[in-house]
């Protein structure tokens, strides 16, 4: 554990060495692992200095037993109560026994470690997972159109068991159309299509996808229906090809991840790049920019081809001109489709069909744009209002 807390501090300092360098602290990083082998050092010197006076006695006793044997074998055949042969025979016997004793407790503490792994590991296989995406049990439904239900949810994250999300949430959201999910951070939002991916079971209230319980539907099939596209979007050490092609299942044509690409605005400038779809992102995508990364992962949404499609705050880090760029890409993608979108910028608001505002885990109002901002002191235009003071003194 504590050898796991340095090479914590270690790792995060080289993934993101850019920050540390950029802010100087090189010798700040190098105090903390420094702190972190600390403990560790000292643990192994007192381990140690156990072991190896364990290990030095066991092999004193080994050679006290030889000396003992030689010493009462050669007064036995000074008297002539023995001979040679038989003096040896038990030399050896004793021997061999206290060679096998003393090289049993030089390795205690290896056993004691394969002990305790052998127990970690065997606890791992025999937890039973609440949500097992391996299973192959469940409905599936020979037509999905999207009508997505929440009714009386109640849940808490099982790390946070004292933090109530929601408590008797209720939403319904129709098929086809588009919803936006507002309100301070905390309030709920993410967690919606958390439960939505089954990520998480609610404690309590049932979750429906076309009248169907989603606990009662096929946990692949369920996630195959839905496509995520998130605030920082997650892409492999690959090629934009593979990347793209990563949302489908089986073999994908050139000519699927090209209209993918360009559905989501992305095929200009994967186009213009030295190795074209070729081109490696390099490590979590490194290689490319925010709004670049963004619709690579759009269009590996685009891909899949999903009936509902969840935005998780997918413009929110983008500047204007990215966020313009994806925000078009977006709203081809979500004709047709039922779409749940958590949002803070008003632009993204604003073309929804239906806007749910999210207080201490409840829907405080919903509607549309012009109908939450007639509503005096409402929360929704609180909420507006604030974002729109704020971009002003920025």
């Amino acid at each position: 554990m504590m050898n796991e807390d340095a090479s914590q501090v270690a790792t995060d300092a080289v993934s993101s060495i850019r920050t540390v360098a950029s802010f100087c602290s090189e010798k700040r990083i190098t105090r903390i692992y420094e702190q972190k082998c600390e403990a560790s050092k000292n643990q192994g010197f007192k381990t140690g200095i156990a072991g190896d006076i364990g290990f030095g006695f066991s092999f004193l006793m080994l050679y006290l037993t030889y000396a003992l044997c030689f010493y009462v074998g050669g007064q036995f055949v000074r008297h002539g109560k023995s001979n040679f042969g038989d003096v040896f025979e038990v030399f050896f016997a004793l021997m061999l026994a206290t060679l096998g004793v003393s090289q049993t407790s030089a390795m205690a503490s290896d056993s004691k470690k394969a002990k305790d792994s052998a127990i970690s590991v065997f606890a791992l296989l025999d937890r039973k997972s609440e949500i097992d995406s391996s299973s192959n049990e469940g409905l599936t439904l020979d037509e999905l159109k999207g009508n997505i239900d929440f009714r009386h949810v109640s849940f808490n994250y099982p790390t946070r068991p004292d933090v109530v999300i929601f408590n008797n949430f209720t939403l319904h959201i129709p098929y086809g159309k588009t919803i936006a999910l507002v309100g301070e951070s905390g309030c709920g939002k993410s967690t919606v299509i958390s439960l939505l991916e089954r990520f998480y079971n609610p404690d309590s209230g049932t979750i429906l996808l076309d009248g169907v319980e989603i606990k009662s539907l096929n946990i692949n099939w369920l996630r195959k229906q839905t496509g995520l596209v998130s605030q920082e979007p997650v892409l492999f050490n690959d090629t934009i090809r593979a990347n793209i092609a990563y949302g489908k299942d089986g073999e994908v044509s050139e000519e699927e991840v090209i209209a993918a690409a360009k559905a989501s605005n992305a095929h200009e400038f994967i186009s213009s790049l030295p190795q074209g779809y070729e081109t490696s992102v390099g490590e979590r995508g490194i290689q490319l920019s925010g709004g670049q990364k963004q619709r690579v992962a759009i269009a590996r949404a685009i891909l899949k081809d999903p009936k509902i499609l969840l935005l998780d705050e997918a413009t929110s880090a983008l500047d204007a001109e990215s966020e313009r760029i994806v925000q078009h890409a977006l709203d081809h993608v979500m004709v047709g489709r039922t779409t749940v979108a958590v949002a803070h910028r008003l632009s993204t608001i604003k073309g929804a069909d239906i806007i749910a505002v999210l207080k201490d885990g409840a829907i405080v109002e919903k509607g549309g744009h012009e109908s939450l901002m007639n509503i005096k002191d409402g929360v929704y235009s609180s909420l507006v209002e604030l974002r729109s003071a704020h971009h002003e003194n920025a």
